[in-house]
């Protein structure tokens, strides 16, 4: 079984990202990563669906409807949503999935459900943490999150 650092170096070497659950109304950690990944060089995609755009990109209702398909999906959502995103990847070709999950652990879209499905289904699954703690350049806030987590054992395995 793969390690975190091969999973999180796998997934960050993909160049296509999907980010489910950015948010037209507010800010959210969605968006700070759907930011983050774009600044970072990354072709991003936002799904949404609710919106039609996301600040001047186009916003995407499913994975399915993004043109030339994507290399991983970010999810950023509600644990009961989680499931439905992730099952979308097999028909949309994606592989790759990132459960986020912040640094208190009331707040994360992880789900049994859903990484049962991803074992199922040969999709690698990060079911934890925030890409913000990898994606170079790491800010100090982020990097402070990722060595409290390591030490406590909260990053995912």
């Amino acid at each position: 079984m793969p390690t975190l650092e091969a999973k999180v170096a796998d997934f960050l070497n993909q160049k296509r990202i999907a980010i489910a659950g950015v948010s037209r109304t507010k800010p959210s950690p969605a968006n700070l990563i759907y930011n983050k990944l774009k600044d970072a060089g990354y072709q991003v995609f936002a799904v949404n669906p609710n919106a039609a755009t996301f600040q001047a990109d186009p916003c995407y209702p499913d994975l399915n409807s993004i043109p030339g398909g994507i290399d991983g999906v970010v999810v950023v959502t509600r644990p009961e949503l989680t499931a439905a995103i992730v099952r979308q990847c097999v028909d949309a070709g994606v592989s790759r999935v990132w459960m986020h999950q912040s640094f208190s652990k009331s707040a994360t879209s992880v789900s049994d459900d859903a990484i049962r499905f991803c074992t199922e289904h040969s999709i690698s699954v990060i079911d934890g943490a925030c890409p913000m703690m990898f994606c170079q350049p790491v800010d100090f806030g982020h990097k402070c999150m990722r060595w409290v987590l390591r030490f406590t054992g909260g990053l995912p395995k």
